[in-house]
């Protein structure tokens, strides 16, 4: 246990002198604010168009009034989840590739295997650092999204909505050290340092980008602004209804899209922090028992990620040789 945290100690204090980390955290920062702003500046259009709308129909003398747009203030969140899921996952594996192949480029590795150290002390030390500097990078992130939903957004944050931030941060949390453990065991079990990066970019690209798209184009309600079906004005009733003939084909689609771990912890995001909008305004309690299947695959998923890079970490694979 000495060795695990002097490692992970040591991983952390690499990490935060590391300067290409502090630009990717800076990166995340920014893209989160920027989307925040966007998301605010398009609920301001939308709400100077109702404004227009309203003043028309008072001109046209006419009495009846649409419902005015509200601000759910975690929607505007919803571009920093996106980017997160994304650029979150190929930075944690650039990360989680990049721990074990500065030690064999330093040549610091078989000082360390030289050593009298336990079976795991290698690859729980890293994963263990890892997520430490990852828990601080989504406490920061979460704090800086909280403030600038209140200052660009002008959103009111109220308990229960800190409350959901707090649960779909854990999550994210969660989400990143899948991937960074996931590169760490196959960086580890790989002969050569690139085809361990290789393979952790395929699996990237499957699983987080070709996978949910394949799965959203199946989705005929997302081809259309709005969903298909509230342009076509067809109630939630008959829209259960006419989905039920094409069963199949959505199990299909629903299949594909489950079958990838972004789409759990987006499902599971996008719940708690009201941008789907059928969970919008349900209490934490309803969301987490509609969400309790992504909730335990998506901790399955990484408890599994991790212990696969503590069983792929040995000496002999450390010590391959590489070309």
């Amino acid at each position: 246990m000495t060795d695990l945290f002097t490692v992970a100690r040591k991983e952390f204090l690499d990490l935060r002198r590391d300067r290409l980390f502090l630009i990717v955290i800076s990166f995340l920062t920014a893209v989160t604010l920027v989307s925040v702003a966007v998301g605010a500046a398009d609920f301001r259009a939308q709400l100077e168009a109702y404004n227009r709308y309203v003043a028309d129909l008072a001109a046209a003398g006419t009495g009846v009034v649409p419902a005015a747009p509200q601000l759910f203030p975690l929607q505007l969140l919803r571009g920093g989840i996106e980017y997160l899921e994304i650029l979150g996952a190929l930075f944690a594996i650039v990360l989680g590739y990049g721990t074990v192949a500065k030690e064999k480029h330093r040549g610091t590795l078989q000082l360390f295997l030289s050593r009298p150290v336990s079976r795991f002390a290698f690859a729980g030390g890293k994963v263990a650092g890892l997520s430490a500097v990852w828990l601080g990078v989504v406490l920061l992130l979460t704090a800086f999204s909280t403030i600038a939903v209140i200052t660009i957004g002008g959103g009111a944050v109220t308990g229960v909505d800190l409350g959901r931030l707090a649960i779909t941060a854990c999550f994210m949390w969660l989400y990143l050290v899948f991937w960074t453990a996931l590169a760490v065991g196959l960086t580890s079990l790989a002969a050569r340092l690139s085809t361990g990066l290789i393979v952790a970019l395929v699996v990237w690209l499957a699983f987080v980008l070709v996978i949910p798209q394949i799965g959203d184009t199946m989705d005929p309600d997302n081809q259309v602004p709005g969903g298909l079906f509230a342009a076509l004005q067809i109630k939630k009733s008959d829209e259960l209804g006419v989905l039920a003939q094409f069963a199949g084909f959505d199990g299909i689609r629903n299949g594909l899209e489950v079958s990838s771990i972004t789409k759990h912890f987006e499902r599971l995001s996008f719940a708690f922090l009201g941008i789907k909008a059928q969970y919008n305004g349900q209490s934490i309690p309803v969301v987490w028992a509609a969400m309790l299947p992504y909730a335990i695959t998506l901790t399955v998923a990484t408890i599994a990620s991790v212990i696969f890079s503590a069983v792929a970490t040995t000496r002999r694979t450390l010590q391959r040789k590489q070309s």
